[in-house]
Formats: structure tokens, C-alpha cells, sequence
């Protein structure tokens, strides 16, 4: 794909789409934790959605990706179906992982999502081996790991970046810096300015951006992902984001101020987008509403999909497993 300057309208609304359908599915999977119809520590997605929509754009579907515990806007703008995640979230047969793997294991392999991972950074040397596999085996593809800004002060972050640079792997690395990791404000865990700066010491190109802003992230993108493509060097994109909900489900959020919320929630990613094709006069408010009824809709047909697959029996525990 080359790198364009100026989208197509059609393109532009297929990503605003992408970003309200992550946004409403996140809300949609809220109120069916409340009914307790699904289950484990769901952390949402909600406030990043520029971030899976833009780069995921930018991304063929041969390519892969690696997620983490936050991978429902992921699995989406990859092209996942609704209706099989939210049977996985709901314990049911005909989710991804026939329910076992909830929304911190979902592995998707037909569309290049190969897992999401509940231990924060262990993505990241899983991402390095499929970029080994891609160089090693002549695959025409390269990789993006998502990850957080927690992720970026593990071991794991900078063993992963020193091989992908040591061995010219076709990677991007994707830190998804919404502030916060778990409690912990990220003024408190770094001492830079930007996480960006840490490629340097691996020698590949590092680039911090807005995380809020679709077009920003998908002009930067593409850039790399085509370099990345013809150089088979792997580079290191850190998207400024924020997550408008708790850590998880069951998070608080007292850590956080008011004034901080506000101006970020001012910021969201789908109102700035929004906007903008308002101003272009690609959006009108009968548009808008048009696009909630219609992905409303299709979520509504997702949740009796998953709500009729069957419920996983306690006999099937010990199945599907590999390893003693």
C-alpha cells in the first residue's frame, strides 16, 4: 500500500465506522458484564480507538499482529467478527477459543491476530519470533505488536527491540501510551520525554505521535510500514492516548483527577474525527445517527449469536490443551 496524503471519503467513513463499532461493541460488552452473561477482568479499549483503527488501515490481511489484554479494537479493525467475540467473552463453543481464552487469550489466526496475552510485555518476544518467521521463511508480510506504556519498562520491551534491530526484523512496535499503567502515571516511571526516544539505542526509527487523531496515524504509518516493508528494519511508533475507563473493570479510577479526565475526554478520538468530516461536509448528523442504528444493529444480531452458541461444559476443561 502506498503512503497517500489525502484519504478517499469512502475510506474516511470506513474508519470512522471501525471506530464507533469498537466503541459501542466496548459498551454493549459492559452491560452484559453487569447482567454477569460475560466474564473475566475485561479492560476496555475505550479512548484508543484511532490507534487499532489507523494502523490496522495501513496493515494487509496477510500481516499479523500481536495484542495484549486490551485487544478487542485490535481484533476488530483486523477484521474479527463480533459475534464470535462475544462468544468467547461468553464462555460459549462457537467463540474464537471456543470459549476458553476470554478477552485476554483470543487468538485469531485466520486474520493474522495471533493472540492477545495477559502477561503485560509478553507479547512483544512473541511478535519478535513471527517477524523471525517472516524474514527466515521469505514471507512477504511484517508484524505489529501492540503494547502499553507499562510494557515499554519491561525486560522483555528492550530484549525484543535489540533482536528485531540486531537481525533486520520486519516489525513495528506500536506503544499504545495511555498514561497509566494500572495506577502508576507514567511522570513517575520514566525519565524522558518521549518513549519514542528509546529507538535510538537500538538504531531503528522512533516516532511519537498524537493517538488521538486517525489521519495523523495512518499518514505516520504508513510511512514506516512501507519502509519497514522495503528495508526489513523494524521501528517503533508511540501513539499518546488515553483510556477514558479504569485499568479494568473493576477499577475506580480515584488515582485520577477530574481536570486530567476532562481534558482528555475532550480530546476523544471518535468526536475529533467527527468533526473533522463534519467540516469536510463528509458527515451530517442524519449520517451519524444512521451509522449507530445500523452498528447497533449489528451488534444486537452478534449478542444473539453468542447468547445461542452453546455454554462450554466443565468436561471440557482438559481439552485443547498442549502441554502438560
Amino acid at each position: 500500500m502506498k503512503y497517500r496524503n489525502i484519504l478517499s471519503i469512502e475510506e474516511k467513513l470506513v474508519l470512522y465506522r471501525t471506530m464507533k463499532k469498537i466503541r459501542l461493541f466496548e459498551r454493549t460488552v459492559h452491560q452484559l458484564i453487569l447482567q454477569n452473561l460475560a466474564f473475566g477482568s475485561i479492560h476496555f479499549y475505550t479512548g484508543e480507538e484511532a490507534i487499532a483503527a489507523g494502523v490496522c488501515f495501513c496493515l494487509e490481511k496477510k500481516d499479523y499482529i500481536m495484542s495484549n489484554h486490551r485487544c478487542h479494537g485490535h481484533i476488530i479493525a483486523k477484521g474479527g467478527d463480533i459475534g464470535r467475540m462475544l462468544a468467547e467473552l461468553m464462555a460459549r463453543e462457537d467463540g474464537y477459543c471456543r470459549g476458553k481464552g476470554g478477552t485476554m487469550h483470543m487468538v485469531v489466526p485466520e486474520i493474522g491476530m495471533m493472540g492477545a496475552n495477559g502477561i503485560v510485555g509478553s507479547g512483544l518476544p512473541i511478535a519478535v519470533g513471527l517477524g523471525y518467521a517472516c524474514k527466515n521463511f521469505k514471507k512477504d508480510r511484517i508484524v505489529v505488536a501492540f503494547f502499553g506504556d507499562g510494557a515499554a519498562n519491561t525486560g522483555a520491551f528492550h530484549e525484543s527491540l535489540n533482536l528485531a534491530s540486531a537481525w533486520g526484523l520486519p516489525i513495528l512496535f506500536v506503544c499504545e501510551n495511555n498514561q497509566y499503567a494500572i495506577s502508576t502515571d507514567i511522570s513517575k516511571t520514566i525519565n524522558i520525554k518521549n518513549l519514542s526516544q528509546r529507538a535510538k539505542a537500538y538504531g531503528i526509527p522512533g516516532l511519537s505521535i498524537d493517538g488521538n487523531n486517525v489521519i495523523d496515524i495512518i499518514n505516520h504509518t504508513m510511512q514506516l510500514v512501507a519502509h519497514i516493508r522495503a528495508k526489513s528494519i523494524p521501528a517503533l511508533l508511540v501513539c499518546e492516548t488515553y483510556r477514558q475507563m479504569g485499568h479494568s473493570i473493576n477499577d475506580p479510577r480515584t488515582y485520577r483527577s477530574k481536570s486530567e479526565e476532562d481534558f482528555w475526554y475532550s480530546r476523544d478520538p471518535i468526536a475529533k474525527f467527527e468533526n473533522i468530516l463534519i467540516k469536510e461536509s463528509i458527515l451530517t448528523e442524519a449520517l451519524i445517527s444512521e451509522t449507530s442504528e445500523e452498528l447497533t444493529n449489528e451488534i444486537d444480531r452478534a449478542v444473539a449469536f453468542a447468547s445461542n452458541s452453546k455454554k462450554i461444559d466443565v468436561s471440557e476443561l482438559y481439552n485443547d490443551i498442549y502441554a502438560d
